[in-house]
């Protein structure tokens, strides 16, 4: 055996006796020895035996020729020290530098233990049950009602350019503001996102603390132990850590399954800011046609009265019937009954929208413009492709389908058997005065793993359970999706014939003006009777209520399809800083 230039011990081959070894004989470990220190000094150092750190090695002794007796070393042969080289070609050891290698060893081994469970988890591993993948919809190229289809819709103008009423804007932005409805959807957008944060927490390893002071008899750490009836203080304090390995992706479908239900309540939110605006849109369209039929029928009623005068005035005259009397009285009697109807419409409408704004009912500040003037000039619809990805319910729909996809995977991954990793750290002693020594000291680390052998066909079931939810989940997806094409086909189709209705609705009520107009010039003229007059003014006050309606479903028109696009869940906030960075 040859020492080289470093002092680290060589093989009798002449090769390095290991780089472990030689990086800890250098750091001077040894007691009373150094990494310079003669082979043959090494062979006479003294150290305790390691088979029991508290006793010493046991010296032979043996009588010289004076009858002294001398003490023997040791065999160095003997030694059971275990280190990577030949019995015969190494020294005694003391204990501290067996420790120090038993230490580092267990480092080494920890550290190994941990990146391997990193890189197993973090690899590009196998994620049991059936990944997610859209279902087809029988989608038409374009929709029913749509007889000029373009590639740009109606639903990608923000809200406050659909609807430029001023006092309607600043409705909608109070309700955005106030509403219950939209404030407990948002609650349960930040309850789903509280428990992604919960499931996310899974893939990284979670670490508590434990601590027991006792003192009893017979009772160790708070618990029973037979211990000679001694009494005996006990303390501890740990830190315990575990991990599972998601070498299944039970983790990641759980995790997939929660962002996907996260993802269904955010669009839940969305769709309900959707409902809130055309529904606060339709509740002020009503007031405004309703504001519309209370002046027709105060200015009708005005003009019964009048008629009714005159016909009284002509019967005191007797130049009149007591039946033309009657029929004007009834006239005026119908037109005054509609008022306060109207009113009654108006009050509960204000007191609907006031409960969408969060406030308590009270009169709705609304302007003066005709209802003709708030319509749009232009109103395209889009291409069916697009509404799968811009619908609220449509999208919501999906993310349920994805969550309930994931929960087949995770329903799969409990048939595997669960591998998790576990560390404790921390001091033990069964005596209180000794807790601050070494030898409390207490570390470990451990692979355990869990898996079903027989359950009863719990875990049969529970697939099959979930298999069951994701069809049920897919063909709600289709539903809704149909839904949708209905909505925006009955809302395209509705505009197109509300369109043809009120133009012939205009031409009744002008060709009623005109009768009343011609017949009240005949009646001064002397060539017809006022009863001429009076029945022109009968057929002309339904008809302008008709109109006034018709062009309030046209204004309804509009709020259901541009509903029904997925169109107003924009916001405000978020537009504007998007047009100022074109800019």
């Amino acid at each position: 055996m040859r020492k080289l230039p470093d002092g680290c011990l060589t093989r009798p081959d002449g090769s390095p006796n290991g780089s472990n070894f030689c990086k800890w004989f250098q750091s001077g470990k040894v007691d009373g020895l150094t990494a310079k220190t003669p082979l043959g000094s090494l062979r006479h150092a003294h150290a305790p035996s390691l088979s029991n750190p508290r006793k010493r090695s046991p010296r032979r002794r043996v009588k010289d020729s004076q009858g002294q007796s001398n003490p023997v070393q040791p065999n160095p042969t003997q030694s059971t020290h275990p280190l990577p080289f030949p019995r015969n070609q190494r020294g005694p050891l003391s204990h501290s530098a067996e420790r120090h290698c038993s230490e580092i060893w267990s480092l080494r081994f920890g550290i190994s233990l941990v990146f391997g469970a990193w890189c197993l988890v973090f690899s590009p591993g196998c994620a049991v049950g059936p990944n997610y993948k859209r279902p087809a919809i029988n989608s038409p190229a374009t929709f029913r009602g749509d007889l000029s289809p373009t590639n740009s819709s109606f639903a990608d103008l923000e809200w406050w350019h659909v609807y430029q009423d001023s006092n309607l804007q600043a409705l909608v932005r109070e309700a955005f503001t106030n509403n219950y409805d939209l404030q407990i959807a948002l609650t349960r957008v930040e309850q789903s996102r509280a428990v992604v944060m919960q499931t996310r927490s899974q893939f990284v390893p979670s670490v508590n603390y434990n601590g027991t002071v006792g003192r009893g008899r017979n009772a160790v750490f708070g618990s029973a132990f037979p211990n000679n009836g001694s009494t005996v203080s006990s303390a501890a304090a740990t830190l315990n850590a575990f991990w599972e390995l998601d070498l299944w992706g039970r983790v990641r479908r759980l995790n997939e399954g929660a962002r996907a239900r996260f993802l269904a309540s955010e669009e839940a939110r969305r769709g309900v800011r959707l409902l809130l605006l055309s529904d606060a849109a339709a509740d002020y369209f009503r007031l405004l046609e309703l504001d519309r039929e209370l002046e027709i029928a105060g200015r009708t009623t005005n003009s019964f009265t009048e008629s009714l005068r005159i016909f009284s005035q002509r019967v005191a005259g007797g130049t009149a019937s007591a039946l033309e009397a009657s029929r004007a009285e009834a006239a005026l009697a119908d037109a005054a009954a509609a008022i306060p109807a109207i009113l009654d419409d108006i009050s509960s409408t204000e007191n609907a929208l006031s409960l969408l704004l969060g406030r308590p009912p009270g009169p709705i500040e609304r302007s003066n413009e005709s209802l003709q003037a708030l319509l749009p000039p232009e109103v395209p619809a889009g291409l069916p492709s697009s509404l799968l990805a811009r619908r609220p319910d449509v999208r919501e729909a999906e993310q349920q389908l994805r969550s309930a996809n994931a929960q087949v995977g995770e329903s799969v991954a409990d048939f595997f058997p669960r591998i998790g990793l576990t560390a404790l750290l921390g001091k033990v002693s069964p005596e209180l005065s000794a807790f601050t020594l070494g030898s409390a000291n207490a570390w470990s680390i451990a692979a355990e793993a869990t898996g079903p052998l027989f359950e009863g066909g719990r875990l049969v079931g529970q697939y099959q359970q979930a298999k069951a939810a994701r069809d049920e989940a897919t063909l709600r997806y289709r539903q809704t999706a149909l839904g949708a094409l209905r909505d925006i086909s009955d809302a395209l189709t509705s505009r197109e014939r509300l369109s043809e209705i009120r133009e012939q609705r205009v031409r009744q009520v002008t060709a009623l003006e005109a009768a009343v107009k011609l017949s009240s010039e005949r009646y001064v003229a002397g060539k017809a009777s006022y009863y001429e007059v009076l029945e022109a003014q009968q057929q002309l006050f339904p008809a302008e209520l008709n109109l006034a309606r018709t062009e309030r479903d046209q204004l309804l028109a509009i709020v259901a399809l541009y509903k029904g696009l997925g169109g107003g869940w924009q916001d405000e906030a978020g537009s504007h800083l998007a047009d100022s960075r074109k800019q």
